[in-house]
């Protein structure tokens, strides 16, 4: 069947259509420049709500397996491949690309010009668009668009859930978190609670903590303006780890502001400079929303980390309190672990507050 994919700027892309057909499924249409790691990025709760294009001309070729989940199911609005591979050859998948969408839900449109539809968001920006099979009905502005819309509360947890086992343990407060944040905590030794983002500061006291994780997550970050007072006082409470849309709030939190790039970090590949030891490492990202660097009041955050390709932050560290932020993904899934030592730096700041502590 043929499906269409219409952008708010009125373009109009034509291909083949798998999937619900019964509807026309709105979403911003991104892009992902990745060559691998599809399940990791299709089962991020960040890309919930986005219709996501990929810019590699094959994907799917190693298929669809029960352990690379970052979510308990695929998140995106709708797919746009160029060519999704018919079979799967690696020993560990169980279906292919294809069926997997098919499985969730989740309508893919493959034979569209995948080049010339990422070249469109490039110079236009992420923009709304419809997947559709009757375009001519569509108009795409009578949707409300993705930055007004709560995504946040389709994702998180609604009760508090514990995994691993260790002398510190973090809690991280769900934005819709990645699971291999857990895993790579889990395994350097720390036990992990996942809470809701909303949850109150005593019911966070009761459980005790070593420090906190303000995950990543979809959505604009502004919206959640009503909870950044709790979040500063939390995390003068706790020394805090915030990654992505967690990075984000924090630096609302401390008086800084957010904007919007035109079309986004989506990508495994991205360099980012450490300004203090002047290390340049490959990083995962996914996100369209960025610190503005001039925002930040003086004698609250340093720049730590900043992309080499436009001169964004990517990493704040607090000049009085245990708070360290990356705009990145340092476990990495799909990507380099490159940057996995931002947990070391985070853990080492909770055994040197716990030393404090046992000295006092």
């Amino acid at each position: 069947m043929k499906g269409y994919i219409k952008l708010e700027s009125g373009e109009l892309f034509e291909g083949h259509l798998d999937g619900d057909t019964q509807k026309d499924i709105y979403g911003e249409i991104v892009f992902f420049t990745g060559m691998t790691g599809y399940q990791e990025v299709l089962t991020d709760p960040s890309f919930h709500g986005q219709i996501v294009v990929f810019t590699y001309p094959l994907i799917g070729n190693y298929g669809w397996n029960e352990t690379d989940y970052e979510s308990v199911k695929p998140q995106p609005a709708g797919l746009v491949i160029s060519e999704a591979a018919p079979e799967a050859f690696h020993y560990e998948a169980k279906q292919t690309i294809k069926e997997a969408a098919s499985q969730a839900g989740i309508p893919l449109v493959t034979g569209i010009d995948t080049r010339t539809l990422t070249k469109s968001i490039r110079e236009k920006g992420d923009m709304g668009a419809v997947l559709t099979t009757d375009p001519a009905d569509v108009n795409v502005i009578d949707y409300e668009p993705i930055g007004e819309k709560m995504l946040i509360d389709e994702v998180t947890v609604s009760e508090p859930v514990t995994s691993g086992e260790g002398e510190e343990h973090i809690v991280l407060l769900d934005f819709g978190f990645k699971k291999s944040m857990v895993r790579r905590l889990n395994e350097k030794g720390c036990k992990v609670t996942v809470v809701p983002y909303d949850i109150k500061p005593e019911k966070i006291a009761a459980l005790d903590p070593d420090g906190l994780l303000f995950s990543n997550g979809p959505g604009n970050p502004k919206q959640l303006e009503h909870l950044l007072p709790q979040y500063r006082q939390l995390s003068q409470t706790y020394s805090s780890l915030g990654i992505c849309l967690g990075h984000q709030l924090l630096a609302l939190a401390y008086g800084g502001d957010t904007e919007k790039l035109r079309f986004g970090h989506r990508g495994a590949n991205q360099p980012v400079q450490d300004t203090y030891s002047n290390k340049v490492f490959m990083t995962s990202q996914n996100h369209s929303y960025v610190v503005k660097e001039n925002s930040l009041p003086t004698g609250e955050f340093v720049v730590q980390h900043k992309n080499i390709n436009d001169g964004s932050i990517e990493g704040l560290s607090h000049m009085k309190y245990d708070i360290v932020t990356v705009q990145f993904h340092p476990e990495a899934h799909p990507g380099p672990a490159d940057s996995e030592e931002i947990f070391d730096q985070f853990l080492e700041h909770l055994k040197n507050k716990g030393r404090e502590k046992t000295y006092a």
